[in-house]
């Protein structure tokens, strides 16, 4: 392969001494990746990715997800050289400073420019893999034979760490066989690590494994050479398989005596050491985040070509909406991240039932109905569809031979499916909902958790909710999550009480676009209260509400219940009832929701006079004692579960109506 031009090593060096000026001046950073793996970004975004500058949000915009996030910097360099508007010289001088646009590690929604929030290694690389998914789909949906409006590349930079991490290892598996052609990942393989060279702890052949996967495996034997970058990328895009670009690089490269060593991961470069790369390179000494004008000028010619690729895809769009008015409508509303008219008519009322059903049966007869509303639903289950209820009814498999189908098969991959999620619905175009059992819920914690930060709107299912799950025991009795969930920032958690608080909890989770929301199901069927008899459950938005009043007379007792517990409230109260007692059912889905209503709605809630209050929740006790009051008391689960029968453990563990009545006529008696 040629060899680069001197031009084209001043325009990598651009790239490589912004980033070390900008880690020097902060004193903080990663400068050995951006100075590695310059001529890898600078390939890709000056002669292969399709995207404008003056509009980061373009629709078919290639992707570019830096899966190395803590190699923030190279990503800034390049938004910066060519021609983000809000990627200023400011801006990269103010690296990792407060309020600015270049944050540690890249965070989506908060830099233009940034598709994913990466960091927490692998995370990239797999929520690439849900981008690749989205491209895929939509264009099975609304491409024609004529017309390509869907039609872009997902790109990754993966470091060793990120292969590390299992989370890429189930996501490239599951790439693999769905064949995502469009999704190329080039490996930063410089053999360092922060402790020492990878050969301490990794030694496997990492390109048989993508082999094995079903990807291609190409090798740039010279991570520097832009001519030897430029030819596999051209054969990734030629190729029918997702592309796994092996770049032997050089951590540091360019530091006279960091090159190709740890201390070039994470170090702060010396006055001698950053002097030093820039005389080796032959790059200008002063001033710091010096630019020519001829390399500057050369990178903002992205300006120019950005312009013209989505001028000709506006043309593309153009004659598409003559063609297919109505599928060119429905494709618009949905990248706009809008919702049809009227869609929540489709959701269904439940009848009251005594022997009603399982949260999550209604949730899956809710989640079918929006399904034929909203055609940007999609999503699926590790492996458990079934058992979660998720399944989209006529709406087939995403499969490498079907990428129209709606219904996704995870396989046991939870730490995937996670990312999957948040990569579907931050591709724009989709709503995506991923479901398995709540005690998995640690499997897919780091990706829920970047859902949260990032303000992704996507939905989480879980069922088997609690300890009722019976004979599989403690392993699959989540005791601790909901609780842990509550303390995540920026989620809405919603453990709803019957079936109309299920359709009630869908609704709210479509509406919000900037947040995920967690749905924590039943296994086993609770009564769909009567409406008539009880309040609305559209006051489960508000996250908690009255559900009734009985008796006669100013409330004496509150009690308070989440989810399944409800029925219990229900059931004691309408007996303290009839015993003369007035009695104040409160139905509690969402502690969050309720924190964030006025202090008028929550004292009219639970009534600040009434010392007298119990809350009933199969799960643990943190978080009830700011609502229940010193004077109150809990029926609550601080221990792990036992494997039995479920009704012999209701009664072990106190959720029956009549542990309900002893303490609620404890409470009263003082």
């Amino acid at each position: 392969m040629q060899a680069n031009t001197p031009f084209q090593e001043e325009a990598l060096n651009a790239i490589r001494f912004l980033s070390a000026d900008a880690v020097k001046q902060a004193n903080s950073g990663h400068p050995g990746l951006p100075m590695g793996t310059a001529a890898i970004a600078y390939t890709l975004f000056t002669k292969h990715m399709r995207y404008n500058p003056a509009n980061p949000k373009w629709t078919d915009r290639d992707r570019f997800i830096l899966s190395a996030g803590h190699g923030s910097m190279l990503l800034y360099s390049l938004l910066y050289l060519t021609g983000y508007a809000d990627m200023t010289m400011e801006q990269l001088k103010s690296f990792r400073q407060l309020g600015s646009l270049t944050p540690g590690h890249p965070e989506y929604k908060h830099t233009p420019g940034v598709e994913t929030t990466t960091g927490p290694l692998g995370q990239g690389l797999a929520t690439a893999v849900g981008f690749a998914m989205a491209e895929a789909h939509l264009a099975a949906l609304y491409n024609t034979e004529t017309r390509k409006i869907v039609d872009h590349y997902t790109y990754v930079i993966a470091s060793d760490g990120d292969l590390m991490e299992g989370v890429t290892s189930e996501a490239s598996s599951l790439a693999g066989h769905l064949g995502l052609g469009k999704l190329i990942v080039f490996y930063d393989d410089n053999k360092i690590t922060i402790d020492g060279r990878t050969d301490l702890t990794f030694t496997e052949d990492r390109a048989k494994r993508y082999e094995a996967y079903g990807w291609q495996v190409l090798h740039v034997q010279d991570g520097n050479n832009i001519s030897e970058l430029d030819h596999a990328i051209q054969a990734a895009k030629a190729d029918a398989r997702p592309t796994f670009i092996v770049c032997r690089t050089i951590i540091g490269y360019g530091f006279p005596t960091w090159a190709d060593k740890s201390a070039a991961h994470s170090g702060i470069p010396s006055n001698e050491e950053l002097e030093g790369a820039k005389k080796a390179l032959g790059y200008a000494l002063e001033p710091m985040f010096y630019v020519s004008d001829e390399i500057l000028a050369h990178y903002r010619e992205a300006l120019t070509r950005g312009s013209q690729f989505e001028a000709a895809w506006e043309q593309e769009m153009s004659e598409y909406r003559q063609d297919n008015p109505d599928k060119a409508s429905e494709f618009e509303r949905m990248t706009a991240g809008e919702l049809p008219e009227n869609w929540q008519e489709v959701i269904p009322v439940f009848p009251a039932d005594a022997k009603g059903m399982a949260t999550r049966a209604a949730s899956g007869k809710v989640l079918n109905s929006l399904a034929k509303a909203l055609p940007e639903l999609i999503g699926g289950s590790a492996d458990l569809a079934g058992s979660n209820s998720v399944n989209l009814d006529n709406q087939g498999s995403f499969q490498k031979e079907n990428y129209a189908g709606r219904n996704i098969h995870f396989g046991v991959r939870e730490h995937a499916m996670g990312a999957i999620n948040n990569g579907l619905t931050e591709h724009g175009g989709l709503r995506s909902f991923v479901a398995t059992f709540f005690v998995f819920l640690d499997y897919l914690r780091p990706a829920l958790r970047l859902a949260a930060l990032s303000e992704v709107g996507n939905v989480w299912v879980f069922s088997h909710d609690s300890f009722m799950v019976g004979e599989d025991g403690p392993t699959h009795q989540p005791v601790e999550h909901l609780n842990s969930l509550r303390a995540m920032p920026n989620i809405a958690l919603l453990r709803p009480a019957d079936a109309n608080e299920s359709a009630e909890a869908w609704k709210v989770a479509i509406e919000r676009k900037d947040a995920p929301t967690v749905l924590a199901l039943t296994r086993q069927a609770v009564p769909t209260l009567d409406r008539q008899k009880f309040h609305s459950a559209e006051g489960l938005r508000k996250g908690a509400y009255v559900l009734a009043d009985l008796g006669e007379g100013p409330v004496q007792l509150v009690l308070m219940a989440s989810g399944s517990e409800v029925d219990l409230i229900v059931k004691a109260g309408q007996i303290l009832a009839d015993e003369g007692v007035s009695v104040r059912l409160v139905s509690f889905p969402s502690l969050e929701l309720f924190e964030a209503q006025s202090k008028t709605y929550q004292e009219g809630v639970m009534l600040p006079e009434v010392k007298a209050r119990l809350a009933v929740e199969a799960g643990s006790s943190l978080g009830w004692h700011r609502w229940v009051g010193a004077n109150g008391a809990l029926i609550t689960m601080d221990r792990f579960g036992a494997s039995a029968p479920a009704e012999d453990l209701l009664v072990e563990f106190g959720f029956t109506v009549e542990n309900v009545l002893e303490k609620s006529r404890k409470l009263l008696a003082g």
